[in-house]
């Protein structure tokens, strides 16, 4: 497979980025399970859902454990209709260790129409049940090497490539293994372009993650801010936009509609909606429950969440940017 090189966005600058135009130049190209596609044509991505999961744990996980066809039939009726609201593109988070199936992804891919996305990175939220116990004594350097290799040379045994990163921290302080990835997390984006989309606890640990790419000369705006919603002080999401990063409101349910509506609006008025990015961690088949437990559709935000941000003043143009532009540039791979 040919090997690309991409314009590292840390040639921007730091905090230059919170003043750019979100959608990236015209050339600029996505990486889907079924190859690269030019960015701006994702359409409208959700960029934080999941397929399937097991929670057993880094040392136990195997796709042994469950049966690919029972999850693939369960799980293609729910992205058909996805596709069917007006969805074009899927960010499957799910990270190795914790049930990642990129040939699954890819079978649902040419199945359902939609555009699906995979991952490279280690999690290390959950008191780091999901890191390989490996990257316990490898270096950043030597971890980051291994998901360059997935992004060049595709994942084992389908050689299908990752189109951003998914690492995870707990709340507060770093702890070592969670600076260490997060750091390994900037090394890889220095070499591969790809997007950093960290699970990330509370304010204090995602600025303390923009503290680490700083360190490493990495621009804010390749670092996703995943579950930005959980932390209640507004003014760390201002603080986190400013500096260039994507600030991503992804618990969008029934139960929360309010709570992200109003989340989104505070960003639209301080003038930060172009940094915004939403999702609903939908889906799930569980591994180990009987049929995969219940799996959440992934629908809602275009059946129900859009409206209520129409009804509460935003607009098509709004829209747009946060569907379309915004998921755009955070995944776009800018190749020099």
């Amino acid at each position: 497979m040919q090997r690309r090189v991409f314009l590292q966005r840390s040639a921007l600058g730091i905090g230059v980025a919170a003043a750019l135009d979100s959608y990236p130049r015209k050339d600029a190209q996505a990486m889907t399970v079924l190859g690269p596609v030019p960015a701006r044509d994702l359409g409208r991505v959700l960029m934080h859902e999941h397929v399937l999961g097991d929670f057993i744990g880094a040392d136990q996980v195997s796709p042994e454990r469950y049966d690919g066809e029972e999850v693939f039939k369960k799980a293609l009726p729910h992205l058909e209709k996805l596709k069917a609201a007006g969805c074009d593109t899927l960010v499957e988070c799910t990270p190795v260790y914790l049930g990642r199936d990129a040939a699954l992804l890819c079978r649902l891919a040419k199945a359902s129409g939609l555009k699906i996305v995979t991952n490279t990175g280690y999690y290390g939220a959950a008191n780091d049940k999901y890191v390989p116990r490996f990257a316990y004594s490898e270096s950043a350097d030597e971890i980051a090497l291994r998901w360059v290799r997935e992004f060049e040379d595709g994942i084992p045994p389908d050689n299908i490539r990752p189109g951003l990163m998914k690492i995870g921290v707990d709340s507060g302080r770093l702890s070592e293994i969670d600076a260490k990835l997060v750091r390994a997390a900037a090394r890889c984006h220095k070499r591969t372009g790809l997007a950093i989309a960290s699970h990330t606890g509370d304010g204090v640990a995602a600025m303390a993650e923009l503290d680490i790419l700083k360190e490493e000369a990495v621009d804010a705006s390749a670092f996703i801010w995943v579950h930005a919603q959980s932390e209640k002080d507004r003014t760390i999401h201002e603080r986190a936009a400013k500096l260039g990063a994507w600030v991503e409101f992804d618990g969008v349910s029934p139960a929360t509609t309010s709570q992200h509506v109003d989340l989104v609006l505070h960003m639209k008025h301080i003038g930060l909606l172009h940094r915004v990015l939403i999702s609903q961690d939908a889906g799930w088949y569980h591994v180990g429950e009987p049929g995969g437990g219940e799996y959440r559709g992934h629908e809602f935000l275009f059946t129900d969440f859009l409206p209520a941000l129409r009804k509460a003043g935003l607009g098509e143009k709004d829209v747009h940017t946060l569907l379309e532009k915004n998921p755009a540039g955070a995944l776009a791979l800018h190749e020099t």
